[in-house]
């Protein structure tokens, strides 16, 4: 089972890369799941929001490129798999959904693919990766503030106080329940 899981996941990122979406779509079950960080409003379910999601990933970055990053991890019974991967495209067009506008930027990031795989098609997606890293590429700003930076103070600062809000709210309604 672990050849074919592996060479599952090379048949769909060669279909994904020749955008050759039929066949991507048909190495997925018809049920399949895909929980992605970039989708708008995740999972999608099935083919038909599988595939809408993939046409608009590329209509927004028609150079979007797939690279493994070795080896592919698959469990001794074939079931499921990891894949470690590596992907960059230029942001060329509009990403709808929620209809980001174009930044021309260029992105490569890293992350992580789990694959739950039976009958020789995948089932259920789950796509990480840390979208900050690929929002200060495309946005060309740091999202993140530098450490020890006012901007880092004044959110650790905001954070307390939401948090004692937070706290004495729930404390509120405890004590108003009992």
């Amino acid at each position: 089972m672990t050849a074919s899981a592996t060479d599952l996941v090379h048949d769909l990122l060669a279909a994904w890369d020749a955008r050759d979406f039929g066949r991507f779509v048909d190495l997925l079950s018809p049920d399949v799941e895909w929980y992605d960080l970039g989708m708008a409003h995740p999972p999608a379910r099935g083919r038909e929001e599988v595939l809408a999601f993939s046409t608009s990933v590329i209509e927004a970055f028609p150079d979007f490129r797939f690279e493994v990053i070795p080896p592919i991890c698959v469990a001794p019974d074939g079931s499921r798999c990891a894949v470690h991967w590596s992907i960059s495209g230029t942001h060329t067009g509009v990403l709808s959904p929620p209809g980001f506008g174009p930044t021309n930027r260029h992105a490569r990031f890293t992350g992580v693919d789990l694959l739950d795989i039976a009958d020789g098609r995948v089932t259920r997606i789950l796509t990480l990766f840390d979208p900050l890293a690929a929002g200060e590429q495309l946005l060309g700003i740091r999202l993140r503030p530098p450490e020890g930076s006012f901007r880092e103070l004044l959110l650790v600062s905001v954070q307390r106080i939401t948090a004692m809000v937070v706290r004495n709210v729930v404390r509120a309604r405890r004590s108003h329940e009992a």
